[in-house]
Formats: C-alpha cells, sequence, structure tokens
C-alpha cells in the first residue's frame, strides 16, 4: 500500500520514469508531469504530500511552479532537481521556497533517501502536537500550529523555516553548528559547501523583523553556527 503520494514534475522522460520507478519501489505512489502547467493542475487536484521538481520547464518553469505553489500551500515539501550548479541557483531555489537541491546528475538512491527525509520530517511536525509552546520576547513558537506568533499576529514561516527556528529555540541559547542544525531540521547529513542553514536563518530573521522590530532572536555565534537569544545583538 502506497505510504505517500509524490508529484514528479520533469520533462526528461528518461528521468521521470526512472524518478517514479524507485519512488514507486520504495512504497510511494506517484504521478508525472512533463510541463509546469500540467504540474500545477495536478498539485491542485491530487494535493500530494511532496514534489520532486525539475527547473527548465516547458510552460511553466520550476521557478514559477515553486512560486505559485507556495501562494497555496506554504508546508509541502519541494525539492528542485536541475543540472544548474551555480550557487546563485541553489540559494535563489531555496529563497522562493523549495526545501531542497539536488544536482544533476543524482543517484536514485540519493533521492529516495532525501525524500524519506522530507516525509519524515513533515510527519513528525504534525505528530509533535503535545510538545508545549516556547514562548520569548512576545513570540511564541507553537509546535502544534507550526508556527510562531507575536500576539495575534503570525510571522508566516514556511514549515522549514519554523523547523530551523524551533530547533534553535529548543536550545535554550547554547550555540549549535551549522551541520547540527541542518541534521536537526532536514533529517539527513549536510554536505560541503551547502549554505541551506545561512539561507533559511535570513529569511526567518527579515520575517521576525517585520513583526517584532528591534529585537534580534537569532544571533550568529561566529565559529560556530547560530543560536537563540531574544535581545542579544548581532552584526548581520
Amino acid at each position: 500500500m502506497a505510504t505517500h503520494t509524490i508529484l514528479i514534475v520533469e520533462d526528461d522522460p528518461a528521468i521521470a520514469d526512472s524518478v517514479a520507478y524507485h519512488l514507486g519501489r520504495a512504497g510511494h505512489r506517484t504521478l508525472t508531469a512533463a510541463d509546469g502547467a500540467t504540474g500545477l493542475r495536478l498539485f491542485k487536484r491530487e494535493r500530494p504530500d511532496l514534489v520532486v521538481l525539475d527547473l527548465m520547464l516547458p510552460q511553466l518553469d520550476g521557478w514559477r511552479f515553486t512560486e505559485e505553489i507556495r501562494t497555496d500551500d506554504p508546508d509541502v515539501p519541494i525539492i528542485m532537481c536541475s543540472a544548474r550548479t551555480s550557487e546563485h541557483d541553489r540559494v535563489h531555489g531555496l529563497e522562493i521556497g523549495a526545501d531542497d537541491y539536488l544536482i544533476k546528475p543524482f543517484s536514485m538512491k540519493e533521492l529516495v533517501a532525501r525524500v524519506a527525509a522530507q516525509l519524515r520530517r513533515r510527519d513528525k511536525e504534525r505528530a509533535r502536537a503535545d510538545e508545549g509552546p516556547i514562548e520569548a520576547a512576545g513570540l511564541v513558537i507553537d509546535p502544534d500550529q507550526v508556527q510562531a506568533f507575536a500576539g495575534e499576529r503570525s510571522v508566516g514561516l514556511t514549515a522549514r523555516e519554523f523547523e530551523v527556528l524551533h530547533v534553535l529555540a529548543k536550545a535554550g541559547g547554547r550555540p549549535l553548528a551549522r551541520n547540527k542544525i541542518y541534521r536537526e531540521a532536514w533529517g539527513y547529513e549536510m554536505m560541503a559547501g551547502d549554505r541551506s542553514v545561512d539561507v533559511f536563518v535570513r529569511k526567518v530573521r527579515q520575517k521576525l523583523r517585520a513583526v517584532i522590530p528591534g529585537t534580534e532572536f537569532i544571533i550568529t555565534h561566529y565559529g560556530v553556527g547560530y543560536r537563540f537569544d531574544p535581545g542579544g545583538t548581532d552584526g548581520e
């Protein structure tokens, strides 16, 4: 019996078939679309648990597809897969809403492992309702709602942004290395040169500053990583 539904948006039939085959062997139900417009229609109709997304797509490219999805569903995991290898492309993909970025060619074993980690993370979030909220300096970090609030106002975090903030807040002011944050928030080991943690910390900071100006919650701990320290000062 399929455990999750995965939408594969990929215009190369050989790659799409291979991804579908390996995810199917892992027990997932798969849907495929050869262009972004069809993928978007499938997403809205089927509401998959995760999206595996190529960037260079006909009709609607992966960038625009991601933006459209994020206006509709801020939580569904998106794994971008692309031959574009520049740091700018990887960072931009994460900034507009992707949860992960795999560079082609990639091993199917690695893709299946990353899909599993993303789904475990999402399922863990759904099962975390019995964890109490964390309150600090007017901010409430609520695992039940997978969101942070300033009074009645939502900070507007995505699921991944919430996960990064929650990992830091749970550490109680202890500095955490980037690879520790990544392991806790993504569910697997960070590869050398990966800037995902920095990208997501920057996004969380921007959203927190918008709702609680004048208070820094995430502080850069130089030579280590980051720490949750409401009222601390940071040079960034």
